[in-house]
């Protein structure tokens, strides 16, 4: 399934990190283990954020794919189901 992974940093955590030298390391991990059809950084509520497009095979995956985001930039994750337009269509399609 499709999955939209929103993480909002904590703007903190994150200077630290940013300090240290460390965030392209821990991005590039991140983004190395959830392997996203198309990712977006910006800013979102006033905080850094990340949207991550990915196909997600099982529920059992969640920890694997949010943990970084909670341990190393104490961030706030929301995983939401996502259609492309493709699969718009063939939802569609269903409804007649």
């Amino acid at each position: 399934m499709r999955v939209l992974l929103k993480a909002s940093l904590n703007t903190e955590k994150t200077n630290e990190i940013i300090r240290s030298g460390k965030m392209p390391q821990l991005m590039q991990e991140a983004l190395d283990n959830i392997k996203p059809e198309a990712a977006y950084f910006t800013v979102d509520g006033g905080v850094r954020t990340a949207f991550l497009f990915f196909d997600m095979q099982d529920s059992s995956q969640m920890p694997a794919l949010g943990e970084p985001f909670f341990l190393d930039m104490d961030a706030k994750i929301e995983l939401t189901p996502v259609m492309n337009g493709d699969d718009l269509q063939k939802g569609l399609s269903q409804l007649r």
